[in-house]
């Protein structure tokens, strides 16, 4: 895609505004956002990860697991899957962010204004679904890799060997065993992101008595950075039983034999609800919600670097 055509600015009109090039550019604002803050929390999910798979042996807490890793395997063991990591949260990114704003401006134009307005978190609900569920499909793949590598020392470092071995001895199969649990944690963790996010930006807007157009650029990311750490948090905790058993079903072995569902069934039930929804939860949340609200800061300064004019509801009787 030409460079000029993407650095354009949305030409005025809102169905002009609203056309292949800013979803475009959504998508593109949406790949950096993800890749950036996942590849920068990379020692934290290191972590988080190492935590929810053996926690008998990292029981020190987040701080002392830090130091335990370090202690035993270096510094560098905290990098541990960067390159998976920032390659497929750039994919998820892309139809995650770009196919939110897809979903829900079409969503939002074909209901009409009004009842967009009235509608408007089951609007988030809806596309964030949607665009979640499309971005899970290309994101599987790389955090089988990702947290394979980060589980099994033997298993290879780099992106390209570690998807050449695990095709070689699991087939197709390997890079989609995650796919339940991954749609089970990303999807209900999206539209929580996404709803939350917009409700706590409205609520902030309405504190302050104005719209985001009557604000300035920097006012306007400080809103989505103090939305997101809310949105963050709340999405954790919503998502977090269903990211304990992704990580404990894509290490070797887990869940004895059968299905994936089998062998699911099997976590969840050797480890019990408690453990599942509270192992790893603080780590999660400090980390969660950091990145949730580096995301949207990131999103809306791309966006406004490549010109376009995001989309919000509003009321049509106010305006």
């Amino acid at each position: 895609m030409p460079y000029k055509q993407l650095m354009a600015t949305s030409p005025a009109g809102e169905k002009k505004a609203f056309g292949v090039m800013y979803f475009v550019k959504a998508a593109a604002a949406g790949g950096i956002c993800c890749s950036l803050t996942h590849g920068a929390v990379t020692p934290m999910d290191v972590v988080k990860t190492r935590i929810q798979l053996d926690p008998i042996k990292y029981n020190k807490g987040f701080l002392g697991t830090f130091r335990q890793v370090i202690a035993a395997e270096g510094a560098g063991a905290l990098l541990t899957g960067l390159g998976a990591t920032a390659a497929g949260y750039f994919v998820q990114g892309w139809f995650k962010f770009g196919g939110v704003e897809f979903f829900k401006i079409n969503i939002a134009q074909s209901v009409g204004e009004q009842r967009a307005w009235d509608n408007r978190t089951y609007i988030y609900l809806l596309s964030s679904a949607c665009a979640e569920f499309i971005a899970d499909l290309f994101l599987c793949p790389l955090e089988a890799v990702r947290i394979r590598s980060v589980s099994d020392k033997s298993f290879p470092q780099s992106l390209p060997a570690g998807f050449a071995h695990m095709f070689k001895t699991e087939g197709i199969t390997g890079f989609y065993a995650g796919l339940g649990p991954i749609l089970f944690k990303q999807i209900p963790y999206t539209m929580a992101k996404f709803a939350v996010q917009g409700k706590a930006a409205e609520v902030i807007y309405n504190n302050m008595g104005k719209t985001p157009d009557q604000l300035s650029p920097g006012t306007n990311i400080t809103v989505s950075l103090g939305s997101g750490i809310i949105a963050g948090v709340a999405s954790a905790i919503i998502s977090h039983p269903a990211d304990t058993l992704l990580s404990k079903i894509n290490k070797a072995g887990a869940g004895g034999t059968g299905s994936t569902a089998t062998r699911l069934m099997n976590i969840a039930r050797d480890i019990g609800f408690f453990k599942l929804a509270t192992t790893g939860l603080g780590p999660r949340c400090v980390m969660i919600g950091t990145l949730t609200a580096g995301q949207f800061g990131i999103f809306d300064t791309v966006m406004n670097a490549l010109g376009a004019s995001k989309f919000h509801f509003h009321d049509p009787s106010k305006h």
